[in-house]
């Protein structure tokens, strides 16, 4: 049976909490990014990304 790695919203959460606490903030930012985008209420969202505010580092287009 293949092992199937599957990050959820609150592992990327976790993890961006584990970076701001070791001062890598750009990656912080990046892992709760992810943590929203995988977060279906929008408003949960939004008071991800306003926990590591700062500018976006998405691509847009």
């Amino acid at each position: 049976m293949p092992h199937l790695d599957r990050n959820t919203a609150a592992d990327y959460y976790d993890a961006a909490r584990e970076m701001a606490a070791t001062g890598r903030p750009t990656l912080a930012r990046l892992l709760a990014e992810e943590a929203a985008d995988r977060t279906a209420d929008p408003d949960q969202a939004a008071e991800i990304l306003h926990d590591f505010s700062g500018f976006s580092l998405h691509r847009e287009g």
